[in-house]
């Protein structure tokens, strides 16, 4: 059992840097806790929740607008065991995917746990047949993070739920409590809300997705609320309570410390995911942790073991499928010898509620903050005529650009489609384009992405054409 390459976990960074290592020549084996590959992002994670949040909005475009796009339905209803069972067959398929890439690029596949026993050496507990002993050259800690569950909250599973259970609820619940008004809160409150479940979201900052730029929290704070989400900011969470029919919570408003106790039929745990890092043995390795529990790695991803690699949610950074794929990617090319490079500032964000989010570079407070001098072009998507078409005129583009060399710096996106439209920012920033470059360009109408260019046209000295 001896490999040029051991990672351990088998997440979108994980997987796509065995298939990197397999393409150079590398023999290489992946070792996986759970019977199924694809991590947190295509069991519990990413792709079932896009499943759910597709099927949630198909069912609530037929309740709210097929009448007026002239379709007439009768009985309609939620099938919920068939949506998840729906969803289920999504993730099968894509699991299956990964499977045959393994297959296909000749990687081993070790399904267990696996402990370092020494810097070169790893101990996997297998979930099925005989325990295995690992000898490799290199290794990658791609473990990825868990939810964060803070006892006081009394996470059972049952009532008092994180995502992973969410993800499974087979009836339509009556209401929902979600602590955190972030990315996975907002997306999974997007479902229960479209659905018909009464949902409350509870954050501690003074707005929804608090990392992100102020414009895009308030352009989606406006359109969830018309969806029928309740939104408690600068709320503090005191109290949460599990019982056998549903969970009691209770919460207060900072500035005056009224509170609130309410119950639901769940309450949703949302406030952010931990690195995991259990059982690894990292310490037989000699590895390093920092203070928040991650795995210390410098610019090339190493970390103070030099054959020894982590990347994804494991390590600093945002906990993004594809940010991990991009540092699988770089560091099996860097252990390879060649030299490979990942710009973290354009790894955009996304939020596939509905509209989307979208953005990358950096936000305006970050600019202000960092003494930048900068212009900003916005443009609402209902000057759109493609959104006005498809009844999606909620959301705004917004392009920040350097004030003297016009290089664009941010770009910042609410709307339908901009989870795919960001990408072409992200190129043209990439190459270091000019608000001037991207108002140059001709863009097919009517598409979303005509509102890209306009807001570029309205930064470039408010020459947008269709406000």
């Amino acid at each position: 059992m001896n490999f040029d390459l051991t990672i351990i976990g088998s997440g979108p960074g994980g997987y796509v840097a065995a298939i990197r290592a397999a393409q150079l020549g590398m023999k290489v084996a992946i070792v996986e806790r759970y019977n199924s590959l694809g991590g947190t992002c295509l069991n519990v994670g990413c792709i079932p929740s896009k499943a759910l949040l597709d099927s949630s909005e198909h069912y609530h475009n037929a309740h709210e607008k097929f009448t007026e796009h002239g379709i007439d339905l009768s009985g309609l209803a939620v099938n919920m065991p068939q949506m998840i069972k729906r969803k289920n067959e999504v993730v099968d398929q894509t699991v299956k995917g990964v499977q045959f890439l393994m297959k296909k690029n000749k990687i081993e596949v070790f399904y267990g746990h696996g402990t370092f026993t020494s810097p070169t050496e790893l101990s996997v507990k297998m979930n099925e047949g005989e325990d295995q002993t690992i000898t490799s050259k290199n290794f990658i800690i791609a473990t990825g993070s868990k939810p964060i569950t803070p006892g006081m909250f009394n996470y059972d599973k049952k009532r008092v739920i994180t995502s992973t259970e969410a993800l499974n609820i087979s009836e339509v619940p009556k209401s929902m409590a979600i602590i955190g008004g972030g990315v996975i809160g907002l997306e999974l409150g997007s479902v229960f809300g479209r659905l018909g479940t009464e949902v409350d979201v509870i954050e501690l900052e003074d707005r929804i997705l608090p990392t992100m730029d102020k414009d895009c929290s308030k352009e989606l704070t406006r359109a969830l609320k018309k969806t029928g989400l309740n939104f408690y900011t600068s709320h503090k969470v005191t109290q949460v309570k599990g019982g056998d029919t549903s969970a009691t919570l209770t919460f207060e408003k900072q500035s005056n410390g009224e509170a609130t106790t309410k119950e639901y039929d769940y309450v949703l745990l949302a406030m952010g995911r931990r690195p995991y890092t259990d059982k690894l043995g990292l310490d037989k390795a000699g590895v390093e942790l920092d203070d928040r529990g991650r795995v210390k790695v410098d610019d090339h991803l190493q970390t103070n073991v030099a054959h020894i690699y982590a990347i994804g949610d494991v390590i600093r950074g945002a906990m993004l499928a594809h940010k991990a794929e991009e540092e699988g990617i770089y560091a099996v090319e860097h252990m390879a010898g060649e030299k490979p490079h990942v710009d973290y500032n354009l790894i955009p964000g996304v939020v596939y509620t509905w509209p989307e989010v979208a953005a990358v570079g950096k936000t305006e407070e970050e600019l202000k903050e960092a003494g930048v001098k900068y212009k900003s072009g916005k443009f609402p998507f209902k000057a759109l005529g493609r959104a006005r078409a498809s009844m999606d005129i909620e959301g705004m583009v917004k392009v920040l650009a350097d004030a003297e060399t016009d290089e664009i710096l941010g770009v910042h996106m609410v709307g339908a489609r901009t989870a795919d439209m960001i990408s072409e920012a992200v190129a043209l920033m990439e190459f270091r384009a000019s608000a001037e470059d991207v108002a140059r360009m001709s863009h097919a109408h009517p598409t979303y992405t005509e509102a890209f260019r306009e807001a570029a046209l309205a930064a470039t000295g408010d020459r947008a054409l269709h406000v």
